[in-house]
This record gives structure tokens, C-alpha cells and sequence, in this order.
């Protein structure tokens, strides 16, 4: 059954958000990248949404959206949510060019949205040049200040780079690398209920004191920690949805493709290769 539809409707409904990320996109449609077709696994995955009954309040695309930071792949990615109702808002990750990501989607790229009775704010995380994430003064002004001015409601924070190790066998030289600081201001402000990332390509949900922590699978290829070893994933793409409540509290779950469509999508891939 699906979680939810939107909240449309219902003056007591929860907000409906849904999470997609890690899109990867390239600036040839056809392009491969790790036996993918990234562009069909996107379309997979929003064909997916729709099949579930979802209709979000606000679909959220938290960074790498492109690989190669080309215009075309955001352009294609615009196109293709555009065919839906949905509002939509966007971060860049480390594969992004944020300047032209901006430029390309525009208003999609504010950083603080309200959504019924909650506040979502979106925070930078990216470093040029580098692949590790990093919240600088701006950002963490930038936090501060919209929740300030939040009034009543609930806070979702949400970045591309993961803030907590998937695995502690594994060493991730690629997290926010000022993690501890960002707790330590997440824990003066406590009507933040849910921190919310991508870059890892995998489902992550643990609380930390007043925190929801959450990460999503990518619409494409996805990462795993075996033996200490990163290494990819035979697991499906998918997304994330929440429903976000008037009191603060959350419901929350990932959908992925089904395992026989999406074998079918990777041969695919590889026969276009």
C-alpha cells in the first residue's frame, strides 16, 4: 500500500516530502556510469513515486545531481521533473557545479522553503575542489537565522555529505569534516527534528538525541560497506518518503525499484554500451 498521497485536502494532513538524490547525470542522455544508464534509473525511480501514489508537498533533490556539472544534465533533469506537479527544491553535492546548477534551476535553489507546519533548510555543503563536505560560517549564519525566524514551526535541515560514518570499520575521508560542530549547533536549536543527507547511496535512519537522522538510496547505483571495503551494491535505486506532522513527529520509509525491473534496466544499460 502506498504511505501516503498529498496532503492535499486535510487541515490536520501531514506534509508529504519526498527525497531523491545522487541523480548523476551526464551531459549525453545515453551516457554509462557504473553499468547505468543514469537517465533511465531516474525515470525508473519518479515513474516509481507516481506508481506508489505519491504526490509531494515538496520533492527534494539533495546534490550530485550531475556528474559532469554540464548544462545539458541539469536542463534534462528540469525537464524531467517539470513534467510533474511538484514543487521542487535542490543542493549541490560534490559532483555539482553549484554556479551552474544555480543558474540552470533557478528558484529551485533557495535555501529555506516552509511547508505546513515546518521549515526546511537546505545548507551547502560542498568544497571546491574536493569531494569531503564542509559547513562554513555562512551556512551555519545561514541555519541560525532561518531558524530564528521559523516562529513555531519544526525544522528539517538537509546537505548532500553524510555527517555520521555508515560503518565504523570503514574510514569516510569524504563526511562533513567538521561534523561535531554541527551537532553542537543542531543542539541548541531544538525544534530541528530531522537531518537529512544523500552522497552515501544507501538508506541510513538512527537518532540522535531530539535528531532523525536519515539518508536515501541514489536513483542509480548504490554504495555499500563490506569487510571494510567501499564497494557497489546490487540493490535497487529508489527514494525516500516523510510524512511530516503538525506536533513534530515523523513518518518515514524508502521505495526502490523492483529487483527483477531493475536487472532489466542495467542490461539495458549494457547493451547500449
Amino acid at each position: 500500500m502506498p504511505a501516503s498521497t498529498s496532503s492535499a485536502g486535510r487541515a490536520d494532513a501531514p506534509t508529504l516530502l519526498v527525497q531523491i538524490t545522487d541523480t548523476h547525470l551526464l551531459a549525453e542522455p545515453d551516457s554509462i556510469m557504473c553499468q547505468v544508464n543514469t537517465d533511465a534509473s531516474l525515470r525508473a525511480v519518479l515513474d516509481l513515486v507516481r506508481a506508489n501514489g505519491h504526490r509531494p508537498d515538496l520533492l527534494l533533490a539533495t546534490g550530485d545531481l550531475s556528474q559532469d556539472g554540464s548544462p545539458a544534465s541539469y536542463q534534462r533533469l528540469r525537464e524531467l521533473l517539470e513534467q510533474n506537479d511538484w514543487p521542487v527544491r535542490c543542493l549541490p553535492g560534490n559532483h555539482d557545479n553549484p554556479l551552474t546548477l544555480r543558474h540552470s534551476l533557478g528558484l529551485w535553489t533557495q535555501p529555506v522553503t516552509d511547508i505546513g507546519a515546518w521549515r526546511i533548510i537546505l545548507l551547502d555543503s560542498t568544497v571546491s575542489g574536493s569531494d569531503a563536505g564542509h559547513i562554513d560560517d555562512a551556512q551555519f549564519d545561514l541555519l541560525e537565522r532561518a531558524v530564528a525566524l521559523a516562529g513555531d514551526r519544526h525544522i528539517l535541515v538537509a546537505l548532500h555529505h553524510n555527517p555520521v560514518q555508515m560503518d565504523s570499520k570503514w574510514h569516510d575521508t569524504m563526511m562533513v569534516d567538521n561534523a561535531a560542530e554541527l551537532f553542537q549547533r543542531l543542539a541548541a536549536l531544538p525544534r530541528t527534528r530531522v537531518l537529512l543527507w544523500g552522497h552515501v547511496h544507501q538508506a541510513f535512519d538512527r537518532r540522535r538525541h531530539h535528531l532523525r537522522m536519515l539518508a536515501s538510496p541514489s536513483t542509480c547505483f548504490q554504495f555499500a560497506i563490506r569487510e571494510g571495503q567501499h564497494v557497489l551494491d546490487d540493490a535497487p535505486p529508489g527514494y525516500r518518503w516523510l510524512k511530516l506532522y503538525r506536533d513534530g513527529s515523523l513518518a518515514t520509509g524508502v521505495r526502490r525499484l523492483d529487483p527483477g525491473a531493475w536487472q532489466q534496466l542495467r542490461r539495458a544499460a549494457l547493451n547500449l554500451a
